[in-house]
């Protein structure tokens, strides 16, 4: 059996009227070196879950997205992120909230996950536990970047001006995530997040909640969420996916379409990522774009940021 990786680094993207194409080659970079990441870990025999966290990882330590390294801003001004994964053979699962310190918020729940009687952990709490794993920490100067910070300036501008202008999409919902069918039909998730730009201090988003952001089941398909999470939360999104594929019949495509679809009327702005054990994929998304990509045994990446054909890296 063959194997199969898919990334987003986000909902939500930079405006085509002002993504230069200095950023847009940056971006179409950053995914392809996360794609490699997974598929060295795949084209050895390795599990899915390990691909999609090598994956996950390419993206946190890439100031450019949204997670770890380049987190957004709480409205206090400080960094709070969100993580997740999840293994669909035993539907084994491990989350982290409000964290700031380990260097790959990813591997902060994969210890929740293999190291603690619970799912999710989060704030002072989480930090204590991890505080105990074989986990790099680096200081909070490591994951500031001043892109972010304008983007708060901005958005609490917008906030003291009476919100008279439209918020910029691609500070309301970044995340990065990785979905794989590894060679033994296995799959797994994995999710990661600073949030919202000027979210409250200890809002937690729907990444780090299994079935609404990161869910995966062998039986069904393994899915990676990023838009606006409270509604993502509200329609238990990811799981909503299994849900229509296990109880109605629906192909995985067609039930990926349909969630992302109902939740465009009711403000639910974003996209996800989705593959099943015969190793479908889906990348659908109701907003301006997704940065997303996929890579297959040939090694060939493909990526795509608007509503493009997804392009191949043969690097």
């Amino acid at each position: 059996m063959g194997f199969i990786l898919a990334i987003h680094g986000g909902a939500g993207t930079i405006r085509r009227a002002t993504m230069t194409p200095e950023l847009e080659s940056g971006y179409h970079a950053g995914l392809c070196a996360a794609l490699k990441a997974g598929h060295a870990v795949l084209a050895a025999g390795g599990p899915a879950l390990d691909a999609t966290i090598a994956a996950v990882m390419a993206m946190e330590d890439n100031p450019l997205f949204n997670a770890g390294r380049g987190a957004v801003y709480t409205s206090a001004g400080k960094l709070e992120m969100d993580a997740a994964v999840m293994e669909g053979r035993e539907r084994r699962a491990g989350a982290v909230a409000g964290i700031c310190g380990p260097r790959n918020p990813v591997l902060a729940a994969r210890a929740v996950m293999e190291h603690s009687d619970h799912e999710l952990l989060g704030g002072a709490g989480a930090m204590a536990f991890l505080n105990t794993q074989d986990i790099v920490f680096e200081a909070p100067e490591y994951f500031a970047t001043e892109r972010r910070w304008k983007a708060l300036q901005t958005e609490l501008e917008r906030r003291r001006m009476g919100a008279m202008t439209e918020a910029d999409d691609s500070t309301r919902h970044g995340t990065v995530g990785a979905v794989a069918c590894d060679a033994q039909g296995n799959l797994a998730a994995s999710t990661s997040t600073g949030g919202m730009t000027g979210k409250l201090p200890g809002r937690v988003g729907d990444s780090p909640q299994i079935g609404s952001g990161t869910f995966a089941d062998n039986g069904s398909c393994a899915v990676s969420c990023t838009g606006v999470g409270e509604l993502f939360v509200r329609y238990c999104a990811a799981h909503e996916i299994s849900a229509r594929m296990r109880f109605l019949g629906e192909g995985l495509e067609a039930a990926a379409d349909k969630v992302v679809t109902d939740l465009a009327p009711v403000g639910g702005n974003g996209g996800l990522v989705a593959v099943d054990a015969a190793g479908t994929v889906a990348m659908p998304f109701n907003c301006a774009g997704m940065y997303r990509g996929r890579i297959g045994e040939d090694g060939v990446a493909w990526t795509a940021i608007y509503r493009e054909e997804l392009r191949a890296d043969r690097g």
